[in-house]
């Protein structure tokens, strides 16, 4: 028989005005639309109260109301750590308006004026992760889409820019765990039937 290794589920918010309109939200603190607590709802049902030995979920209303609405509100220890990168200067802003100007741009490889780094947000996915190898099980997730990324590549031991390899869509779960003793990706990007 082979033995449960322990695995950490990533669940991004539901759907918001600014996540259909693809602008960078970071710290803004929107709500989710209809459709996205009709998505957390979903999460919810896919979960179906599976029993976990920590959630973590990010203190941005999002992220809680999709905690909330999937099962976990009760459940849930708040962290700063899980908190969206804060993206300064490009808050509220598209990638296509941003390459306007710069025709190159990427949030992965430019230099965030007052906001953080791409090392800042790579350490705080680590203290997720170390936080989440104390406890004796598996440990659920509630974050963003970027932190989310930069943590799943910390998991794999591929430097924090490796997260543009990873799309996640909206109240999406994904799976890290183990094959044997090396650290993987069990699923990803698994998106949910929502019920009209």
């Amino acid at each position: 028989m082979s033995e449960h290794r322990q695995e950490l589920w990533l669940i991004r918010h539901g759907e918001t005005e600014w996540s259909t309109a693809k602008q960078h939200t970071g710290r803004t603190d929107i709500p989710l639309t209809p459709t996205g607590e009709g998505q957390a709802i979903a999460v919810g049902r896919s979960l179906a109260g599976r029993q976990f030995a920590l959630v973590l979920c990010s203190p941005l209303r999002r992220a809680r109301e999709t905690c909330r609405l999937a099962g976990y509100g009760d459940a849930a220890n708040l962290t700063d750590d899980l908190l969206e990168w804060d993206y300064g200067i490009y808050e509220g802003k598209t990638t296509q308006d941003i390459r306007l100007e710069h025709p190159d741009w990427s949030i992965w490889t430019t230099s965030v004026f007052n906001g953080e780094s791409i090392e800042q947000v790579g350490r705080r996915a680590q203290r997720v992760i170390d936080q989440a190898l104390t406890v004796g099980g598996d440990v659920a997730l509630f974050g963003h889409a970027h932190l989310l990324r930069v943590l799943t590549a910390c998991w794999l031991g591929l430097p924090p820019e490796a997260g543009r390899l990873f799309v996640l869509g909206t109240a999406s779960m994904s799976v890290l765990g183990y094959e044997r003793e090396t650290r993987v990706i069990s699923r990803w990007n698994v998106s949910h039937e929502v019920r009209t």
